[in-house]
C-alpha cells in the first residue's frame, strides 16, 4: 500500500506528528532525509509535510521536540476510557481538531505516550509503506510484558513472540503486522516511528549533513536495511529498507 484515502480502522497506527521549535527547518530537513516537500498550511503555524502532494507526517510547534505516533481509534471517548481501565493515564484531551478530527495523548502504565485519532476530514497519514511513508513503528518498553497487556486490552492487540522479548503486534480485524514491542532502549520508554527511504546509507548521510546525529549505525536485518538518527532537535525516528518481497504492514 502507498496511498490511502479513507479512515484507518480502529486499532491501527494512522499517524505521526512532529513536535518542533521550527516547522520550517524540520520540513527543510526531512525533506533532504525523506523526500518530504510541505503539502498543506495550519494557522496555528504546522506544516503537513508528504510525497506528491500525499500527506506522510505533520510538523507542528511546540517548545519540546519528539515524534508522536497516534493509534486510530472510531470512538475516543470510549477509547480514553479503556486506557484509564488498563493502568494508562490521559495528558490532554479528548479534544476537537477542527474537522480535522478528534484527539487525545495518553501514556500507558510504563510511561510510554501515544496519541490516539479519530478520523473527521483527515485521516492521518494517506503515504504509507513507501519511500517516505511511515513504514513500521517500535514500542521500546521498561515492561514488554505490561505493556503487552495494556495494548491487548485498549485495542485488541495480538502478539507474536520473536526473540529475546521482542513480539510482533496485530489488529484483531486485519491480522497482517503492524508494529513491534521489546525491551528497552536508552533511558526511557517510547515508541520509535520508521520511515521507508530508498537508500538507509543515503538517508544517513543526509541527516548528518543536516545537522542530526546518528543513534544507531546502519545496519542489515532479517527485515531489511535500517538506521536510527535524532534530527537537529533531538526529534528520534528510524529510516528502514525493507528487505523485497516482505509483507507490509497494517496502517
Amino acid at each position: 500500500m502507498t496511498l490511502r484515502t479513507h479512515p484507518w480502522p480502529a486499532g491501527v497506527p494512522a499517524r505521526a506528528d512532529l513536535a518542533t521549535d521550527d516547522p520550517g527547518a524540520a520540513a527543510t530537513f526531512y525533506g533532504a532525509v525523506l523526500g518530504w516537500t510541505v503539502v498543506g498550511h495550519h494557522p496555528d503555524g504546522s506544516l503537513l509535510l508528504g510525497v506528491d502532494g500525499a500527506v506522510a507526517a505533520e510538523a507542528g510547534p511546540a517548545t519540546t521536540s519528539g515524534w508522536t505516533l497516534s493509534i486510530a481509534t472510531t470512538d475516543l471517548d470510549a477509547t480514553v476510557a479503556a486506557v484509564t481501565a488498563a493502568g494508562g493515564s490521559v495528558l490532554s484531551g479528548p479534544g476537537d481538531v477542527d474537522d480535522a478530527g478528534r484527539s487525545a495523548v495518553v501514556a500507558d502504565p510504563t510511561g510510554a505516550v501515544v496519541g490516539l485519532w479519530e478520523a473527521g476530514t483527515r485521516i492521518g497519514a494517506s503515504w504509507v509503506n513507501a519511500p517516505g511513508g511511515l513504514n513500521w513503528e517500535d514500542l521500546r518498553s521498561s515492561d514488554p510484558a505490561l505493556s503487552r497487556e495494556f495494548y491487548a486490552a485498549v485495542f485488541g492487540w495480538t502478539f507474536r513472540e520473536l526473540f529475546d522479548g521482542y513480539a510482533i503486534a496485530a489488529n484483531v480485524d486485519a491480522p497482517h503486522p503492524i508494529g513491534g514491542v521489546g525491551p528497552l532502549w536508552g533511558s526511557a520508554p517510547g515508541w520509535l516511528v520508521y520511515f521507508g527511504v530508498p537508500d538507509v546509507d543515503a538517508a544517513v548521510r543526509a541527516a548528518l549533513a543536516g545537522g542530526g546525529e546518528v543513534v544507531h549505525a546502519a545496519h542489515d536485518s532479517d527485515f531489511g536495511r535500517m538506521a536510527q538518527v535524532r534530527d537537529p532537535w533531538g526529534a528520534g525516528f528510524a529510516v528502514f529498507t525493507p528487505l523485497p518481497g516482505a509483507p507490509q504492514p497494517d496502517r
